[in-house]
């Protein structure tokens, strides 16, 4: 799955870490997600996309 979570991340100057903090997650799950290695659950990609104040599909898309 494809997702803009560096991009909307960097735009904040939001650190992996400070982003993994936001979101209850260790840092290391932020990078899996970031470089497509993990997919989130549902209620993690609800989460970030509230976050951000975006739908889940504005954050993520299908490959």
């Amino acid at each position: 799955m494809n997702n803009r979570l560096r991009e909307l991340r960097d735009a904040r100057g939001w650190s992996q870490g400070e982003l993994a903090e936001r979101l209850d997650v260790s840092r290391q799950t932020v990078n899996a997600l970031e470089t497509g290695k993990y997919d989130p659950s549902l209620p993690l990609a609800f989460r970030i996309a509230r976050l951000f104040g975006l739908s889940i599909e504005d954050v993520f898309s299908p490959e």
